[in-house]
């Protein structure tokens, strides 16, 4: 289905803490004609929509485990984007089938892409681009680790995924970059690891040693976590060695270890209480990818933009991009895919540096 000069846009979990960033992006696209965001919270929803959505989004109530209710929600609209909960994203993926959409997500944490994948003959037969994984990261890290590759030649040994945030106002207050329960998941669940070619799972919290993340974070400690790019690296770049590590500051990461071990009541009070991340929030990837004798390292540094926190621009601006590409016809791609299988780096990157994201790239010269 060739997307049209202009196009559409659904936008699911309207409510969340990302979802307002990626509407006030699409308002200012001019690839974008419309919005509907959709929520189980509707007032909320309306409330996004007369905020950030510029005179282009209406609200809509949604609730992606019934089908049939959201596919017809999604009618006339050309590609969803899925800023809810991981755990829906089958249920939404099989709703853009039925409406024939294109479908777009933040991630589904290892096992949840594991399954998405699965849905590949559907949208291929469809006609239709199913992109898992297109926040920061996954997302941007996983188009980062394809440029680093091909500085490399093609032929990679191992691949490291780091990611860092940190709030430079430091109100002291509970303030979470995403979803808690998200968040909660990733400390929780056994991390994967990919060792000799094949996937490990290690202990929860391994201690990932500390690494500079160069300015302004600098040296920070990390914690190796569970994440959707060790589901798609072996087969896409055909390394043996691969992981994911995730420096939290060190107050946020101690409340989420408290959350962690508490009743569930307490922690959906929490994400409730939770304050949204400041506007003085910083977020930077890095990728560093070795071959040989070559190490490559790929660093993006997202600051504050729109008066909002860069680490909420770092998760929302990559889905948007990708929505404006697929309207000028430069994706082309259908079936389920991961970002470095569809999208061109530099593409990508253009898009994400008008975003207040920069990219430095170490050849190891």
């Amino acid at each position: 289905m060739p997307p049209p000069t202009t196009v559409s846009v659904g936008v699911l979990g309207a409510a969340g803490t990302i979802a307002p960033a990626i509407v006030r992006d699409l308002a200012e696209s001019d690839e974008v004609a419309s919005m509907v965001l959709l929520d189980l919270d509707l007032a909320r929803a309306a409330v996004v929509a007369a905020e950030h959505g510029g005179g282009k989004a209406q609200a809509g109530a949604a609730d992606a485990r019934e089908h049939a209710s959201l596919a017809a929600a999604l009618d006339g609209v050309d590609v969803l984007i899925n800023a809810a909960s991981y755990r829906i994203n089958l249920d939404a993926m099989q709703a853009c089938l039925a409406a024939g959409c294109h479908y777009l997500d933040l991630g589904g944490l290892y096992w949840m892409t594991r399954r998405q994948l699965e849905l590949d003959d559907d949208f291929r037969r469809a006609g239709l681009l199913a992109l898992l994984g297109i926040g920061s990261s996954p997302g941007k890290t996983n188009v980062m680790a394809a440029r680093a590759v091909r500085e490399l030649g093609g032929s990679v040994d191992s691949i490291e995924v780091a990611a860092a945030g940190r709030d430079l106002r430091a109100s002291g207050g509970f303030s979470p970059p995403y979803a808690v329960r998200t968040l909660i998941d990733e400390l929780t669940l056994a991390p994967v690891v990919l060792r000799g070619g094949e996937p490990v799972e290690i202990e929860a919290l391994s201690d990932g040693g500390a690494l500079d993340y160069g300015p302004p974070i600098g040296q920070a400690e990390t914690i190796y976590t569970l994440h959707s790019e060790l589901a798609t690296f072996a087969e896409s770049f055909g390394c043996r060695e691969a992981s994911f590590r995730l420096s939290l500051a060190p107050a946020l990461l101690s409340r989420l270890r408290e959350l962690a071990a508490a009743p569930a009541e307490e922690a959906e009070r929490a994400t409730r209480e939770a304050t949204p991340p400041s506007a003085e929030t910083v977020s930077v990837h890095m990728i560093i990818a070795r071959g040989g004798e070559r190490t490559v390292k790929v660093r993006a540094v997202t600051r504050p933009h729109y008066s909002l926190g860069g680490s909420v621009v770092s998760t929302a601006a990559p889905a948007a991009a990708v929505v404006r590409l697929l309207a000028r016809g430069e994706i082309h791609g259908t079936g389920t895919q991961p970002p470095e299988r569809c999208l061109e780096p530099e593409a990508l990157f253009a898009e994400l540096e008008t975003r207040g994201c920069s990219f430095e790239i170490d050849r190891g010269d």
